[in-house]
Parts: C-alpha cells; sequence; structure tokens
C-alpha cells in the first residue's frame, strides 16, 4: 500500500485574511512564528530563508504568490543529505471564515521517496506542522 503524499491541517484564526498574508509572506512575520529570523522574496522564483536559535536553517524558493489568498514554496526535505535535489511544496492557502481567516497549510511530495527517508520526513514535518500552526495562531491572537 502506498503511503500518503501530503499533509493538510486546517486552523481557524481569529483575525481578517490581510493579517495572516502578513504573518506567512513577510520576513516579520515569518521571523515571528516560523522559525526566529527570516527573509523572504515575494515573487515565483524569489528566495526565502528561516533560522532557528538551534542552528537550524531551511531554505525556501517561491513558487506561488496570489495574495491575499494563495501562497506556495518548495523547500529541502526534512532529513535528506543538503545536496539531495528533491524538494516538497507548501502550499498556504486563506479563505475569510466571518471576521476570521480559515487557514489551509498542504505540504506535498513526499511519495518520491524511500521507505525509511519518507518515515523520517513525513513524520518529522507532520509534528512540525502542528507545532508551528500552533506558534502562528499564538502570534496573531497576540498581535490582535
Amino acid at each position: 500500500m502506498a503511503f500518503p503524499d501530503r499533509i493538510e491541517r486546517t486552523v481557524e484564526v481569529a483575525q481578517p485574511p490581510a493579517k495572516v498574508w502578513a504573518a506567512i509572506t513577510t520576513a516579520e512575520g515569518l521571523g515571528a512564528w516560523f522559525g526566529n529570523e527570516a527573509s523572504i522574496d515575494l515573487r515565483p522564483g524569489g528566495a526565502g530563508q528561516l533560522k532557528w536559535d538551534s542552528g537550524d536553517q531551511a531554505k525556501l524558493r517561491v513558487e506561488r504568490v496570489e495574495e491575499p489568498s494563495v501562497f506556495g514554496f518548495t523547500w529541502h526535505i526534512y532529513g535528506l543529505p543538503e545536496e539531495d535535489p528533491r524538494r516538497t511544496y507548501v502550499e498556504f492557502t486563506l479563505e475569510p471564515a466571518g471576521p476570521g481567516t480559515r487557514l489551509t497549510v498542504i505540504e506535498s511530495g513526499f511519495a518520491q521517496l524511500t521507505d525509511d527517508a519518507y518515515r523520517k520526513a513525513f513524520d518529522g514535518n507532520t509534528q512540525g506542522w502542528a507545532a508551528e500552526l500552533g506558534e502562528l495562531v499564538t502570534y496573531l491572537d497576540a498581535a490582535a
């Protein structure tokens, strides 16, 4: 049986789409909840980087920008050697939900991995998205 190719998470955020968009597409926003420092060139083909105090970092390639509703990027697959060219695609979709926003995050591309690499990447990122989206909600609630 094939394993799932994607992780999908949806959260309800009490802030309007414009505030959520800024939190996921600006260096200031990303550095406040998704890492400790960030940079981003918000255009298709643009580069981004997330850094954590632990010394970990992630390089992003912006793939899709449809303000204020869709933001997508590719990034290195957790657990693979840095020089491995394979990437997963992460897409954030924002929808108005009353006075707030329904935010859906889908990360896809895990089916290209072997069983061992898949388990590490899929499990690691499943836990990672749960934690990071919790931090996003906390950040947005505090900024309200």
